[in-house]
């Protein structure tokens, strides 16, 4: 790389150096030169930590290159730290890493890899820096700075990935048909990299995604989907999106959504592209919230729009009960990819289910009775429910927009005012079961179910208060009925 290149970055490293000074009593990479002179090797910082610093970008991940023991010089440098952080040792890949003042510090042995076609173990032996840069996935992740010796805080370039930093591209530093084939997971990390940092995937590097993308199916659905979801946590996910299914990706792990593609016609009649709807839903939703799983939410709203269309010849298209047939496909869409099947993924379902509703009270006037209704159903989540029925307004009629984000608005103090008289979000009964049961003698049996759901409709229609007299009289009323008499 040129001189001046070197130096521009030289000072900008050292500019962070400083500020990890401010912050650490000693900084860490003063002690690892010590440790690493010490012990008579060669260190190096490596890789995303280097691309961060010259893109001015957080990062509290440090990789640590050594031409010897990484897994010594570990042990070497927790030992200058008080109160020493306790290392973590993979002896089977030569790797240790410890945590300290919230940084995740990782140390590797210099090593080089090949691989078998059908294989994602790679065989390892020793190397030399140039071999550990090599099997690097990209240029701008294949740089290094010196730690030590005489070549100190000096940069190591071989690919000109500073070069690709300034022009914004991703690209491997080896032929890119190897470099993918050998991981696959590496063509989910450039579109990650691309969507993350606004870059551009070099042509002959997007070229070979496409002719490798059928080798995805060798890698683990966890893995695909941590690099997935850290594109859904970017500023505008859709970008990665589009490039997945360009590049032929995102057949491979997530086919549902590209279902949604298309528009069809019948009788001069048509409906929205629904995959293109989904993409804006998604990017609405990443503007205004980090939560990864209000971001599936949308990106799964209408999931189930393809196996619920038909053409009525008088209304045009329809989708009727998309939403519910929707949630009934997330458990099978999470199980599948290996997301978490627990309150997560029954959140997202809810979401799913609900999406539809707060336009629906709007058509029906908005009754008290109707609002509780949402508020019991929704809980805690109606707020981001609300989110999610704002980002779906995607017409590109202003007056429409205007219209529903007016009716929107209504919903959202309907909903401060029920929930200020009633407490209805996680609502919990006043009574229970086993009041019941006690009151009247019983077994668990249907009459338990019966008086607990009267007493429950009574509330959310208002025909008694959210309280525990009024819901204690209305059990001993259901309660005749039924010829059961309490036992005081």
């Amino acid at each position: 790389m040129k001189r001046n290149e070197n130096h521009v970055f030289l000072q900008i490293f050292l500019e962070s150096m400083n500020d990890y000074s401010k912050k650490l009593k000693n900084s860490i990479y003063q002690l690892v030169t010590e440790a690493a002179d010490e012990l008579g090797v060669d260190a190096y910082v490596v890789g995303g930590i280097v691309r961060d610093l010259y893109l001015k970008r957080n990062s509290k991940d440090i990789d640590i290159v050594v031409v010897g023991s990484g897994i010594g010089l570990a042990k070497a440098v927790a030992r200058k730290l008080s109160p020493s952080p306790a290392v973590n040792v993979f002896k089977n890949f030569g790797t240790a890493q410890f945590r300290y003042n919230d940084e995740e510090i990782e140390f590797v042995g210099a090593r080089k890899e090949s691989y078998d076609y059908d294989s994602r173990k790679p065989h390892v032996e020793d190397g030399s820096l140039q071999d550990d840069l090599n099997r690097r996935d990209f240029t701008i992740n294949a740089l290094a700075i010196s730690l030590n010796g005489p070549n100190q805080y000096q940069l190591v370039d071989f690919f000109n990935g500073v070069q690709d930093i300034q022009n914004k591209i991703i690209r491997t530093p080896l032929d890119p048909d190897t470099t993918f084939s050998d991981d696959p997971l590496r063509m989910m990390r450039a579109v990650r990299f691309s969507t993350q940092l606004n870059f551009q995937i070099a042509p002959d590097t997007a070229a070979s995604i496409a002719r490798n993308a059928e080798r995805l199916k060798i890698i683990s659905k966890e893995r695909i989907i941590d690099e997935f979801n850290k594109i859904l946590l970017s500023p505008k996910p859709s970008v990665g999106i589009v490039q997945l299914d360009k590049l032929g990706l995102l057949q491979h792990f997530l086919p549902e959504v590209l279902n949604l593609k298309g528009i069809e016609t019948i009788n001069g009649k048509g409906h929205k592209d629904n995959f293109w709807h989904t993409l804006e839903v998604v990017d609405k939703i990443a503007a205004v919230s980090h939560h990864l799983y209000l971001i599936w939410a949308a990106l799964l709203h209408d999931i189930a729009k393809p196996v619920t269309k038909k053409f009525n010849p008088s209304l045009g298209w329809t989708f009727h009960g998309h939403e519910f047939v929707g949630s009934k496909m997330v458990p099978a869409i999470f199980r599948e990819l290996k997301l978490p099947t627990n309150d997560k993924m029954k959140y997202v379902q809810k979401l799913v289910a609900l999406h539809l509703r707060p336009q629906a009270l709007v058509d029906e006037s908005i009754t008290d009775s109707a609002v509780r209704r949402l508020l019991f159903e929704a809980g805690d989540d109606v707020d981001d429910l609300m989110l999610l029925c704002e980002a779906d307004i995607t017409s590109k009629n202003s007056a429409k927009v205007e219209k529903y984000l007016t009716n929107f608005a209504i919903v959202r103090r309907k909903f401060i005012e029920i929930e200020e008289k009633d407490k209805l979000r996680n609502w919990k009964s006043p009574i229970d079961g086993i009041l019941i049961m006690e009151t009247f003698q019983l077994r668990p049996t249907k009459e338990v179910g019966i008086i607990k759901t009267a007493i429950r409709e009574a509330i959310l229609d208002g025909v008694i208060g959210n309280n525990y007299e009024e819901a204690y009289q209305m059990m001993l009323e259901e309660g005749k009925k039924m010829g059961l008499k309490p036992i005081l």
